[in-house]
């Protein structure tokens, strides 16, 4: 039996195509949701739309300090495992909930998989650095997207029998989710009138970017310059954390459409659309260079350098000049990169291979 546990919405799209996957193979598993951004009553609806099956347990871990958050996790978790006593216990990605349950997991000495295996920004003042290296550590199995991530797991030093190169869930969940996401025609306040291919689609939600004010005011300078100079719609659904940030700062930028955040799948028919992507997010890096549309990243690293090998994206950081020379790059930019990420078929091939050493 396998155990999925999720916390965040990022994961939830990543594990989809793994739970889709059991579904269509009568393979037994259960989800543990964490709760760990939001509760699962708010995410009630998002599995809904992704016409997931409803996680069999649910913890509401809610936010708080990190040592708080991830204690709770790891409690909650354990209890779990130790009733259900799963064959594998599979995470994704970065988050305390990917920490947390690895670690319940190899104390009980239940075999990790741990999608999404190797990233690395090779900056240890993010948590997400620190958690995604400790669940690779304690993973039995570790699925990389990619032959770069297969290299950084082999230079930790990490026996190269419990790498597998996958591809990353990302894509099969990007192909998947766009057909559902198509299928709804709603369009939210503030996204009315966008013509395909003709308007720039802009995230922003990192501590390091919102919540210093230089950081902030470069990014928003840098919009505005980016709508001066190409005429185009920059539309940019808020977070609120970001606008917390806007309000106490007294910011803002002229010529952005400022709405308010969407759901996934609207979310991702107005990315498919753009002509440009400028995010702060490392999932939306990867969805863009999967969709054929340029990004231009607003750090000064990446755990996925393959979307600047690729050529899909580049690094400006928060620098408004920056900023703006990068977008006017990226605008130029023909989409004819080739997907580093995979075909498409990650979810069965990680099942393959837990499947094949006896652990459904």
């Amino acid at each position: 039996m396998f155990a999925i546990i999720l916390g965040t919405r990022p994961e939830i799209i990543k594990m989809s195509p793994i739970i889709r996957e059991c579904e269509s193979r009568s393979i037994p598993y259960f989800t543990i949701h964490t709760g760990q951004h939001y509760s699962y009553e708010m995410d009630r609806i998002f599995f809904s739309d992704l016409e997931l099956p409803e996680p069999g347990y649910n913890l509401d871990a809610g936010s708080g300090l990190h040592g708080e958050q991830t204690a709770k996790i790891l409690s909650g978790v354990e209890k779990i495992l130790l009733d259900k006593k799963p064959d594998v216990v599979l995470v994704q990605g970065d988050t305390n909930t990917v920490m947390a349950g690895a670690l319940a997991a190899a104390k009980l000495h239940i075999p990790v998989a741990h999608v999404e295996a190797g990233l690395r920004s090779f900056d240890r003042r993010m948590p997400e650095e620190i958690n995604r290296i400790i669940a690779d550590h304690i993973s039995e199995f570790l699925f990389a997207p990619t032959e770069t991530a297969r290299k950084y797991l082999k230079r930790e030093g990490i026996p190269d029998e419990k790498i597998h190169v996958t591809g990353n869930t990302v894509v099969d969940a990007v192909f998947q989710d766009l057909e559902i996401a198509q299928k709804k025609r709603e369009i939210s306040p503030g996204l009315e009138g966008l013509e395909k291919g003709n308007y720039i689609v802009v995230t922003a939600h990192r501590a390091e970017n919102v919540d210093v004010k230089e950081h902030l005011q470069g990014i928003l300078e840098g919009l505005e310059g980016v709508h001066n100079e190409t005429g185009m719609q920059v539309v940019f659904p808020v977070h609120p954390r970001t606008e917390k940030m806007m309000r106490e700062f007294g910011l803002t930028a002229e010529g952005v459409r400022f709405v308010k955040p969407v759901g996934y799948l609207e979310f991702l028919r107005l990315e498919a659309g753009a002509r440009l992507v400028l995010t702060d997010s490392g999932g939306l890096q990867e969805e863009a260079c999967i969709l054929g549309v340029p990004c231009v990243t607003l750090r000064e690293n990446t755990e996925r350098p393959e979307t600047i090998d690729a050529g899909s994206n580049v690094l400006a950081g928060t620098s408004t000049t920056t900023i703006i020379e990068k977008s006017r790059m990226m605008l130029t930019k023909k989409p004819d990169w080739k997907n580093p990420f995979g075909d498409g078929h990650a979810g069965k091939y990680m099942v393959d291979i837990l499947v094949e050493n006896g652990l459904s």
